[in-house]
């Protein structure tokens, strides 16, 4: 939706609001890119913007300077494409399932390239093309996941022909463990990295991640490549702080009760009350991104007061204790926190017993969505129906 929009409409029949501060989202971009440089600094947006809105999230940081984005799939950086400028860069992660080389050719995106036979459809695609393909060499450097094996790369450095028919930027690898800076591993697969690189002498080279960014100037190359930093999400252990929350959520209160001891609540009426309870239903379930496992464990907030959810978590709704609060203090329609001020994406997480990564990318669209500028006027909020 251009320009400034309100949708009062949408906003009363959502289940909640998430609001999405892009002001936020490009201060951790330059934070970021203020500790990397002089490396670049771009920016993974695979996902839809890790459940946040590609649209919105990559046009606001290519306003703070990012070149590079990031995605997993095809579809996602022809999506992109036409609303990034042409001097934008596109990475495709998981490279090209066959047939897929033509497509990407014509839109000028650049295939990071994970096996031989990746390597060669890409070439024989530039053969046809008449002239060489720009492309990406991604090394598995020890988490076995995607990428070239040691003598996968050496069988490739000596042959040149590959250097005929594509134009290789960089090559590319990812950590395992770099969430966990002590970790052997982290050593361990910088010296694999280093060894790879010898193959490729002069070739410029993109290895850090969020946490990887982290552990020094030795892992970060010429490129890196954030995304879970960006997004306000703690990348490692003791890294609170390093970025700023980008995400809240308040879900609606569509019904509350009062209720005597030895209520049950839920299905399988997996809680009982201790004593006379008032309790509110919250128009938001798993369906909406809310794990099964918050029941028992998590929270909402009102102000500063915890809410204990209480119960098994429905699809569409989930029950909170309100016993804290002064009766009348929330009715039909209230909003309540998830995440937000008082309470973190990475408390969310733990208590649902996952990452911050799962808990953004299962935000579903039924919440109305509120974004706040990355421009001046960060006051104002663009809202739009979801």
């Amino acid at each position: 939706m251009d320009g400034w929009s309100f949708d009062f409409a949408g906003d009363v029949a959502a289940p909640g609001v998430l609001t999405i501060d892009l002001a936020a989202l490009t201060r951790n971009y330059l934070a970021l890119r203020e500790r990397l440089t002089p490396a670049r600094t771009g920016a993974v947006v695979k996902a839809d913007a890790y459940g946040l809105g590609a649209a919105r999230v990559a046009p606001a940081l290519y306003g703070a300077g990012c070149r590079d984005f990031f995605v997993a799939h095809l579809d996602e950086a022809l999506a992109l494409k036409p609303i990034l400028a042409p001097d934008a860069r596109l990475f495709v992660l998981n490279g090209l399932l066959p047939g897929a080389e033509e497509p990407c050719a014509a839109a000028g995106v650049i295939p990071v390239l994970n096996s031989l036979e990746q390597v060669a459809n890409w070439s024989a695609a530039a053969r046809v093309h008449g002239a060489e393909l720009p492309a990406v060499l991604q090394v598995d450097t020890g988490m076995s996941r995607l990428g070239l094996a040691a003598a996968e790369l050496a069988r490739l450095a000596g042959d040149p022909g590959l250097r005929r028919d594509l134009r290789l930027l960089f090559l590319i690898s990812h950590l395992a463990s770099a969430d966990e800076p002590e970790s052997p591993q982290n050593a361990d697969q910088l010296d694999a990295w280093r060894r790879a690189a010898s193959a490729f002498p002069g070739l410029d080279l993109c290895f850090a991640n969020s946490a990887g960014i982290l552990l020094g100037a030795s892992y970060h190359g010429m490129l890196a490549r954030p995304g879970i930093a960006l997004y306000g999400g703690v990348p490692a252990a003791g890294a609170a702080g390093v970025t700023s929350p980008v995400v809240r959520l308040e879900v609606r209160v569509i019904q509350t009760r009062t209720v005597p001891a030895g209520t049950r609540v839920g299905y399988g009426g997996s809680h009982v009350t201790a004593g006379a309870a008032r309790l509110a239903t919250l128009a938001a379930g798993y369906a909406d991104g809310l794990p099964r496992h918050l029941g028992g464990r998590g929270a909402a907030y009102c102000g500063a007061t915890r809410l204990p959810m209480v119960g098994r978590i429905s699809m569409d709704s989930l029950t909170v204790d309100v016993t804290a609060l002064p009766p009348g203090a929330l009715g039909l329609g209230s909003l309540v926190e998830i995440i937000g001020p008082h309470q973190s994406l990475e408390e969310v997480a733990a208590a649902a017993e996952t990452i911050s990564y799962e808990i953004l990318t299962r935000l579903g669209h039924r919440y109305q969505r509120r974004y706040r500028p990355a421009g001046a006027d960060a006051s104002r909020t663009i809202e739009q129906a979801s």
